[in-house]
């Protein structure tokens, strides 16, 4: 089973809170793959989401780890007793979620902002609840100018910028200036690309949630600064509203 088997909710609708699904497989009693899912699995730099799942008996499951295996999305519950065939009941930790939502379009945001100044890339990032960190490649950094880019960050996402969620043919998104750096990297076999556009802002292919409009990110605020050695610099950051 691979993606075109199992729906994935948020590709298409990042808000959707609780939803039914059917059990497919268990493994070990704690590995479930069900349809459709909407527990965003770790990866793109953001971590997985948690939840409930509630069985036809009212029995309750924490969804503690999502992962996708060979394009399988695979969830990890707290206790053995779900089975292949059954019908289930699911609930997204929304608080969560919504926090990781914000994260990723200020991250987009920003990075934009970075790549327009300077044009530095992001070279890595680690997108979590409590501490996020963003890594680009810039050689000679100037704090005072990094602190004018993310006011520059925070006053995009107060104008009130809408988030498009989108599909294109792989080969007209590849034409797309600037989103190839991403695009280059999918697996050839991806006949479709998800894109995420920052209307008036930044145009990425992206396959995690966000906000549908950037007023909904709050500020960015910086928490510290890392040099992580030659044209490698850290910041840590939040967001808050």
């Amino acid at each position: 089973m691979g993606d075109a088997m199992q729906e994935m909710i948020w590709m298409k609708d990042c808000y959707v809170k609780e939803w039914d699904a059917e059990v497919l497989d268990v493994k070990d009693g704690k590995f479930v793959v069900m349809n459709p899912v909407n527990f965003y699995p770790k990866g793109g730099g953001l971590v997985w989401d948690t939840g409930k799942i509630v069985d036809g008996s009212g029995n309750e499951y924490n969804v503690v780890y999502s992962g996708k295996f060979n394009g399988v999305v695979s969830v990890e519950i707290d206790k053995p007793g779900l089975e292949p065939g059954v019908n289930v009941h699911c609930l997204l930790d929304w608080k969560r979620r919504y926090k990781l939502m914000k994260l990723h379009t200020a991250v987009h945001t920003l990075a934009a902002v970075i790549n327009k100044e300077t044009g530095a890339l992001i070279t890595g990032n680690n997108l979590d609840i409590d501490k996020s960190r963003m890594d680009f490649n810039l050689e000679n950094f100037d704090k005072e100018k990094f602190i004018g880019y993310v006011e520059e960050a925070n006053r995009i996402l107060a104008e009130g910028h809408p988030v498009k969620i989108y599909f294109l043919p792989r080969e007209e998104a590849m034409k797309i200036p600037g989103i190839v750096k991403l695009a280059s990297k999918m697996p050839p076999d991806v006949k479709e690309l998800r894109i995420v556009e920052i209307e008036g802002v930044d145009i990425q292919a992206d396959g995690g949630p966000h906000v549908a409009n950037t007023r909904e990110c709050g500020r960015i605020r910086v928490l510290k600064f890392e040099n992580k050695g030659k044209n490698n610099r850290r910041v840590y950051f939040d967001v808050e509203q």
